[in-house]
């Protein structure tokens, strides 16, 4: 991390409050600490205070929302809202990224619920670093951070709902990875680092014959065709997030990818809701809905 400001996501647990102890001491951060309240748990309250107490202490800002969202709420859901919070506190405060304290364990759990969920190869290398969100604890694991955090006598929140396995990441976190012995475990991140690279390898393909279509918003239809049916949805893929389509899913790739090539020419297609794409006989163009 460089000089700069920063907005830090702190729930209150035991790894956040290790990550903020953590930048505190790194010369030339600026932070801004930013906590949202699920309002899943009825004594969520409880963690705002904490945090609110330890960025007072450290004499950093203090931001946080309560979400309301019900004890019922999918982690989906309270991911997504939590997200939508941190970077509307980066947009505010015109910070240069968010940072999170995911780490090694939450980078290996991840894979391991995507495989399940049938993700694709993104799905697996998801939990990442990049230019708006920053993850510099992917490098240690669960027992390094509660260790830190017992040596520098540090105060957190233990989340009950954390050990309700009825959630599918707190399945794969105490049914799942623990029965990975150490060198089981250390393949399986070697395996998911080497895949990371790849990935990023196929997207710099996959940009490069982005960059030489006929425009942002058009493909060349023949050359569409011609292409395997697998590379047709990863083009795809990458075509609507370059163009700013978002929440798609495989279903809808594969309703496209079939539309764009078998589709008889003059045919518009809805894409989400807020994009059609229009096949015509040289060209599949896509195009923002006028409201």
């Amino acid at each position: 991390m460089g000089v700069g400001t920063y907005v830090v996501a702190v729930s209150g647990g035991v790894d956040s409050v290790v990550l903020l102890d953590l930048l505190r001491k790194h010369p030339g951060v600026k932070m801004v600490v930013a906590h949202f309240d699920h309002g899943i748990r009825s004594d969520s309250a409880v963690d705002r205070k904490l945090v609110q107490e330890l960025a007072r202490s450290h004499g950093l800002p203090f931001v946080h929302e309560n979400g309301n969202l019900g004890p019922d709420t999918s982690e989906a859901v309270a991911r997504k809202a939590r997200y939508k919070f941190l970077h509307k506190v980066k947009l505010a405060t015109g910070a240069q990224a968010i940072v999170t304290a995911h780490h090694e364990d939450d980078m290996l759990e991840t894979a391991i619920i995507n495989l399940l969920r049938g993700s694709g190869r993104k799905g697996l290398t998801s939990l990442q670093s990049n230019g708006q969100l920053l993850r510099p604890l992917l490098e240690y694991t669960k027992e390094h951070i509660r260790d830190y955090a017992k040596l520098h006598a540090l105060q957190w929140r233990e989340d009950p709902s954390n050990n309700d396995i009825r959630y599918t990441r707190n399945y794969v976190r105490h049914k799942l990875l623990p029965k990975f012995k150490d060198s089981k475990r250390a393949e399986l991140k070697i395996l998911l680092e080497d895949l990371t690279e790849t990935n990023k390898e196929l997207n710099r393909h996959i940009n490069t014959l982005l960059h030489i279509q006929p425009a942002v918003d058009m493909l060349d239809r023949k050359w569409f065709i011609g292409l395997p049916h697998s590379v047709s949805r990863e083009i795809v893929s990458s075509w609507l997030k370059r163009y700013g389509v978002r929440n798609i899913n495989k279903k809808t790739i594969e309703r496209l990818v079939v539309a764009m090539k078998t589709g008889r020419a003059g045919r518009n297609i809805d894409v989400d809701g807020t994009h059609k794409l229009y096949i015509k006989k040289y060209v599949l163009a896509l195009r923002v809905l006028e409201r």
